[in-house]
């Protein structure tokens, strides 16, 4: 029997190899992602969800990842496609460390560098990622980039040049071999079998980025429009549509995000200009959108409490709204210190006005990218504080600019919540709430809860008859809630 026991899909209870065949015989969407089926008798292996037949129990050997599998000798399934899976949403350094090489960290190579990062040694992270997946850092950047080629030939027209480039490759040769080495077929055939679509727009690329069931996406719209910074994002509610410009790098685009709700899918369409970053990109849209939540299990961590459990019963799939860029993020929250959201929303759309560069996009409302950090950090305080800010605030600004410049928002992996909140306020300004909501929303890290907020305080009171909770109180209340008290937060806010 495979040792399965990394694979606590509720982060208590370790699936057996019976409970993964029940998932799998119950197309169990709370498992997608959470383990790979490799059946033997056709050497192909699948998501828990695919719609094929389900094999025999003894046909079936389970994986906790996509590189275990294919290391076992095992191909993607062309049905079910297991590129689209989302991640198991752990926030261990193995799975931090899989999600940086999923956005494209080793297509240079360099396994040094990495584990710098990390703060290990190369020898180190081999062994961490050996006794977590079962494969070496290689072995799961190689599927990595092989199922994102994939991906590409099946949802995009982009030439075969492209997509090798897009998807980590140094080269088409090395591309093609290993593609037909691993998968048994030539790229050319993937594409040829693969029916397209003619109604995707010949300016874009359009890509599909799956996520567990269900899903509120009217309620993250909600509050994304808000909150959309002026200039650089914009949420069309009537259509059901997001639309942003986009810089990573020196590269910039922009792109636009739809929900296919019957499909369990969102659907990305992305400038040209960015296929070079596409790796990097996808992984900041599920980042963004929260698409590795498994709200299941959340829900059922939290509805048991009375204050919460009534709000999760009628408004299920609720996600917490993350960033598509830490910086931009950390600036709105520091802009939001002490004013309304609309106040919030007002500033950071002056701050781009003034300080933002322009963007080339088809959309009215979306002409500029957010101000780079160099730039807010060599920028005079009284310039800052002139779009209606205190001059203590601009000043925060401009240390928060200088912290990220030089890259104290590139937290390293496996850092603890109570290190990242700690580290983020060494920045001057910067306090209790603002790095937890730092944390919360562009760090990812899902137990982040500000006890400082007036609205949490408030809205966890119930029968207090002073109407709201101090800090102590509230963070006992909470308690309970760990570790998705970001998500509880959520729910409270919305109350």
């Amino acid at each position: 029997m495979e040792d399965l026991s990394h694979l606590a899909y509720d982060g208590a209870s370790p699936l057996s190899r019976e409970s993964c065949y029940r998932a799998l015989a119950a197309k169990d969407t709370r498992f997608d992602g959470v383990f790979f089926t490799g059946v033997k008798t056709t050497g192909i292996y699948c998501r828990p969800v695919c719609t094929v037949k389900t094999p025999r129990e003894s046909s079936c050997t389970f994986f906790a990842s996509a590189a275990a599998a294919e290391a076992a000798g095992f191909r993607p399934c062309l049905r079910c496609r297991p590129e689209l899976a989302p991640y198991a949403l752990q926030q261990n350094l193995a799975h931090a460390v899989w999600q940086r090489i999923a956005a494209g960290a080793l297509n240079d190579g360099d396994i040094e560098r990495l584990a710098g990062e990390v703060g290990l040694s190369s020898r180190q992270l081999r062994r961490v990622l050996l006794q977590h997946f079962g494969v070496t850092p290689v072995e799961l950047a190689q599927t990595q980039r092989l199922l994102f080629a994939k991906k590409l030939l099946q949802e995009t027209r982009m030439p075969m040049a492209d997509v090798a480039y897009a998807a980590g490759f140094g080269s088409v040769r090395r591309f093609n071999s290993l593609f037909a080495e691993r998968y048994g077929i030539a790229p050319g055939d993937i594409r040829r079998a693969t029916p397209q679509d003619d109604a995707v727009a010949q300016d874009a690329l359009t890509l599909r980025l799956a996520y567990r069931p269900p899903f509120n996406w009217a309620h993250i719209l909600r509050y994304l429009a808000g909150r959309a910074i002026g200039g650089v994002e914009a949420v069309q509610q009537e259509r059901g549509v997001y639309l942003r410009s986009v810089r990573i790098g020196e590269v910039t685009g922009w792109m636009q995000v739809t929900h296919l709700q019957a499909r369990h899918f969102l659907e990305l369409q992305v400038a040209p200009s960015l296929a070079p970053v596409l790796m990097p990109l996808l992984a900041q849209v599920r980042a963004q959108f929260d698409l590795d939540a498994n709200p299941a299990v959340i829900e059922a961590h939290l509805q048991g409490d009375p204050l919460l459990g009534t709000h999760i019963r009628t408004t299920p799939g609720l996600r917490v709204p993350g960033a598509f860029d830490a910086f931009e993020l950390a600036v709105r929250a520091v802009l939001g210190q002490q004013v309304s959201v609309a106040g919030a929303t007002t500033l950071s759309g002056r701050l781009v006005a003034r300080f933002g560069e322009p963007g080339d996009t088809p959309f009215a409302n979306v002409t500029h990218h957010f101000p780079r950090a160099g730039k807010l950090a060599a920028t005079d305080i009284a310039a800052i504080a002139q779009i209606g800010l205190p001059q203590s605030r601009a000043q925060t600004i401009r240390h928060l600019a200088q912290f990220a410049a030089a890259g104290g928002l590139n937290m390293r992996p496996g850092m603890t919540l109570e290190e990242a909140v700690a580290h983020l306020k060494t920045v001057r300004g910067i306090g209790d709430w603002t790095a937890h909501y730092i944390a919360l929303r562009a760090l990812r890290f899902s137990d982040a809860f500000p006890v400082g907020d007036l609205g949490l305080q408030k809205a966890a009171a119930e029968d207090e008859p002073s109407g709201r909770l101090t800090e102590k109180q509230l963070a006992a209340r909470a308690a309970a809630w760990t570790p998705w008290r970001g998500y509880a937060a959520l729910i409270l806010w919305t109350t």
